[in-house]
């Protein structure tokens, strides 16, 4: 592991969000929507196999999953969608696509329903998590829109089938999109429920031949400990995923982190809502922490 000294304070390894008073977020410029590349081979099969892998961009990664927490889309609230939030986030996928990356995005839901909270009340945890990957739809939805009006062809697709607003997921039709240099936002979690929208990230990455999952947070990396309660918390600026295992760092599920490892996909998190951070994760530059293999 390689490690940096202490940094500022944040929530240890925390899900993605803005910093605490609802800030309105930086703002970059408004670029064009993306440019239109010829069409690279993927496999032939039908269903959901992954694609072949692009080769690799000048600038770092060619094709990407960003992973948004639904309360990054709260703002500084509990509940609900900041626009300005959204606005922050199109602007800046939409810069990167301008470079010619293929970005998909994978969103949560928790900004609209928390089901691990209502299932422990009492309600049946299956039908919570449905509730909330609806809920995911929704912030879909909105992030489309935003992205769109910085023209931005998107597409978004979900695992449970809503015609009227959204593709069924296929992998192969992820793939042309992104070649064409469109958005895909994929919504509705993995359509079954017990399995996060971490592990959605890292399952749609691996079908759609993606090189890394940006996991966007509010801080800008791992910790050994809660910077907010530990002034000398140290930040990994590398990290292997067993290293991630054993110690219990909580910045995503083990099933998520699990099947990243068993097929070397990085994951790289980093700080949401810094000003120009999207666009040099989406490169591919130095940012926040990466955990990938020790001989990566």
């Amino acid at each position: 592991m390689e490690v940096s000294g202490p940094s500022r304070p944040g929530t240890f390894g925390g899900s993605g969000g803005v910093r605490p008073g609802g800030v309105r977020p930086p703002r970059t410029a408004k670029p064009l929507g993306g440019t239109r590349r010829r069409p690279s081979a993927v496999s032939e099969t039908e269903g959901h196999t992954a694609a072949e892998a692009p080769a690799m961009h000048d600038s770092g990664w060619k094709r990407v999953v960003l992973k948004l927490s639904g309360e990054a889309f709260a703002g500084g609230e509990d509940l609900g969608i900041d626009a300005a939030v959204v606005e922050y986030l199109a602007e800046s996928i939409a810069a990167a696509v301008a470079e010619g990356i293929e970005v998909a995005v994978v969103v949560g839901g928790g900004n609209m329903f928390r089901g691990a909270a209502l299932s422990q009340r009492g309600m049946e945890r299956g039908r919570a998590d449905y509730m909330g990957m609806l809920g995911t739809v929704i912030n879909c939805l909105a992030l489309q829109d935003f992205l769109e009006r910085q023209g931005v062809e998107t597409r978004v697709q979900t695992a449970i089938h809503m015609s009227q607003v959204a593709e069924a997921y296929i992998p192969r039709r992820a793939v042309r999109h992104l070649e064409k240099g469109r958005v895909v936002i994929f919504g509705a979690g993995l359509g079954a429920p017990f399995f996060s929208t971490d592990t959605t990230a890292a399952q749609r990455a691996l079908e759609i031949g993606a090189q890394a999952v940006l996991k966007g947070t509010q801080v800008d990396g791992v910790y050994d400990s809660d910077p907010q309660r530990n002034p000398n918390a140290v930040k990994f600026d590398r990290l292997d995923y067993n290293e991630v295992l054993t110690t219990g760092l909580k910045f995503m599920d083990a099933t998520a982190v699990s099947l990243c490892m068993d097929n070397g996909l990085p994951i790289v998190v980093f700080d949401l809502m810094a000003e120009g951070n999207i666009v040099r994760a989406v490169r591919g530059e130095k940012i926040g922490t990466i955990v990938c293999r020790s001989d990566h």
